[in-house]
């Protein structure tokens, strides 16, 4: 192993000692009462399994057969989600013909940040995560289930279905991905009318064409944001069939996959000699595995966030710093828009995830000795998923990538580290994705321009006061002000100064996500505005520096200067009501902080173990 990413793992197991083993010990002693339904009185039983037919009647009530449950995000307005339309019964069909039952045990939310981006509905986004976590587990709830099916693909709902998930640890999960669309418009050409927009150079008909040509059919978005990012970190994590993750919807491959999934999950449950739960797959040496993909793919910072709630769910305790020092080992080999101008699709035709597992595993940077919903061990994920007179086999992948454009090889990488930093100083800690900038080492020292929403810079650009070196500032964007939303608004603008040749960078504490691209943004900044943050005292005119050679953010304001500011207020009430915000005010005033994981899930345990 590489010797830091086995220092950072060490450090992982030693910090989280005393919440892996409380982890364990809830789902050993959920184990113990299974499976769950041999334990409910004759009207429950009655009550779970009324509409089945009376052969699964039959099987559920002998206790010798499985009964998988099918937790699905579906909805047909979301391309991605709208595959999963037809997966319960193609599902239910897959687990009966190797004898067992599967029920539809709930649906979640899925809500997507690219039609509520720079709407007020943004700001349900991130909290939404919990809210799928919740509906997950009350789906699995019912104590009839040996095992689980996990239907999910965007930013939220992945990293939800996986809390949901780990909170029933003893049950073997497995996600079920429905793959990206096919590649539209290049993504070269659809940021060039996107900026030209943003200028008055593209009229919105231009604009909207542009933007339906990119997303045109059902499947994921084929950027790599954050969807495709959850897909590849499920995968290096063991809970996807090898080489499931980007095979396009409505081919014969993914719906190969798809059934293989079903009966797969049935050979991990507790009535058989394999017993794989995913409370046992999911582990510090998964999680690292999981953090080490995604920086080596320049992935979504997002993740920045949804890994560390997701290892807190299972006991394992991660922070930015574990990040920092993962990234500084881990080369970046992959060009994938927004760090380059191929897409998923591209990504998969270049070598895809098969040479992704064979190059980091020849180079030591994850661990092989893990376990995966295949087996022990991760040469499983080096081979590919290919159809053979209509049978579902594996074989090995490529050795070297097709496109070195797209895919480097790791001795050769595009950068040597997986561009992302985390900065800290006086205005307190941020990430910053540096894989998509120009330079590979970002230094900026410019004047600050304050803005309290992300509304407001649109008039400041069009007026042409931005059209100077500076560093804008969003603040009162975080958490616990409003859900700490997305704010790709943002990027064209600040992308036109850039091409103007201004010195220009971004400091929230709201988000920008996998969508990061080719302007400095030090983002998820913390602690936020709201919460007494020295953002909160920043003003117009204040010089502010980022660079990242030393990780640094800086205020450059006296001490006794900041001792004599009063801290910004804003009334937030136009953002705590209406669009359904109103109903969220109480997760809201839970959620920790962006290093925390911006979770409201686990505050009494945390007591409990502090205790």
């Amino acid at each position: 192993m590489n010797p830091i990413i086995q220092e950072v793992t060490d450090r992982i197991i030693a910090r989280s000692v005393k919440t892996r083993a409380h982890y364990l010990e809830k789902i050993e002693k959920a184990r113990r009462q299974g499976p769950h339904r041999g334990a409910l009185s004759c009207g429950n039983l009655a009550h779970g399994f009324a509409a089945c037919g009376k052969e699964d009647k039959s099987d559920l009530r002998s206790m010798t057969k499985a009964n998988i449950a099918i937790i699905s995000s579906y909805n047909d307005m979301l391309s991605a989600h709208q595959p999963y339309e037809s997966y319960p019964q193609a599902l239910k069909k897959a687990v009966a013909e190797v004898g067992s039952v599967a029920q539809f045990a709930g649906g979640v939310p899925a809500m997507c940040d690219g039609v509520t981006q720079g709407n007020p509905g943004m700001e349900l986004s991130l909290m939404s995560r919990d809210n799928i976590a919740m509906g997950a587990a009350i789906g699995l709830s019912h104590n009839m289930f040996d095992g689980a099916l996990m239907l999910g693909i965007c930013d939220k709902i992945v990293p939800g279905l996986l809390l949901g998930g780990l909170s029933f640890g003893h049950l073997p999960t497995i996600f079920v991905p429905a793959g990206p669309m096919p590649s539209g418009l290049p993504n070269k050409e659809k940021a060039r009318v996107r900026q030209a927009f943003a200028e008055g150079k593209a009229d919105r008909e231009a604009l909207l064409e542009a933007e339906s040509q990119s997303y045109h059919s059902a499947g994921t978005c084929t950027f790599y944001g954050t969807a495709n990012s959850n897909q590849l970190v499920v995968e290096i994590m063991g809970l996807h069939l090898p080489g499931s993750s980007f095979v396009n919807p409505g081919t014969e491959l993914r719906d190969a996959l798809t059934s293989a999934a079903a009966r797969q999950v049935t050979r991990l449950t507790d009535l058989g000699d394999n017993y794989t739960p995913i409370g046992h797959v999911v582990d510090a040496k998964s999680m690292v595995n999981g953090i080490v993909g995604l920086l080596a793919t320049g992935g979504s910072t997002n993740h920045t966030m949804h890994l560390v709630a997701v290892a807190r769910a299972a006991g394992i305790i991660i922070n930015w710093d574990d990040f920092s020092d993962i990234s500084d080992a881990t080369p970046l080999i992959t060009r994938i828009y927004p760090n380059g101008s191929a897409d998923i699709n591209h990504f998969t035709a270049a070598g895809g995830m098969s040479l992704l597992f064979k190059q980091l595993l020849d180079k030591g940077l994850i661990h092989n000795d893990v376990t995966t919903i295949c087996g022990k061990g991760l040469e499983q994920y080096t081979k590919e998923p290919k159809l053979k007179d209509g049978e579902l086999v594996w074989e090995d992948g490529p050795q070297e990538s097709y496109d070195t454009s797209v895919f480097a090889d790791i001795n050769t990488p595009f950068k040597p580290d997986g561009g992302l930093s985390v900065l800290h100083g006086n205005l307190g800690r941020a990430v910053i994705k540096t894989s998509a900038l120009r330079e590979p080492k970002c230094h900026i020292k410019a004047p600050a321009v304050v803005f309290e929403d992300q509304y407001a810079l649109d008039a400041a650009f069009n007026s042409g006061d931005l059209n100077k070196d500076c560093i804008v500032v969003v603040r009162f964007q975080g958490p616990s002000a409003i859900g700490m939303p997305e704010l790709h608004r943002l990027t064209p603008p600040l992308g036109v100064l850039q091409d103007r040749g201004y010195k220009v960078a971004l400091v929230t504490d709201g988000r920008m996500s996998g969508a990061s691209g080719k302007v400095p943004a030090a983002i998820h900044l913390t602690p936020e505005a709201y919460k007494g943050g020295l953002i909160g005292k920043v003003k117009t005119g204040d010089i502010v520096e980022i660079d990242t050679q030393t990780n640094a953010i800086t205020l450059h304001v006296s001490e006794e200067e900041l001792a004599q500011r009063e801290q910004a207020s804003l009334d937030l009430s136009e953002s705590h009501h209406g669009m359904g915000r109103e109903l969220f005010a109480g997760m809201r005033s839970t959620l920790t902080g962006a290093e925390q994981g911006a979770c409201s899930l686990f505050v009494e345990q945390e007591q409990e173990l502090d205790a």
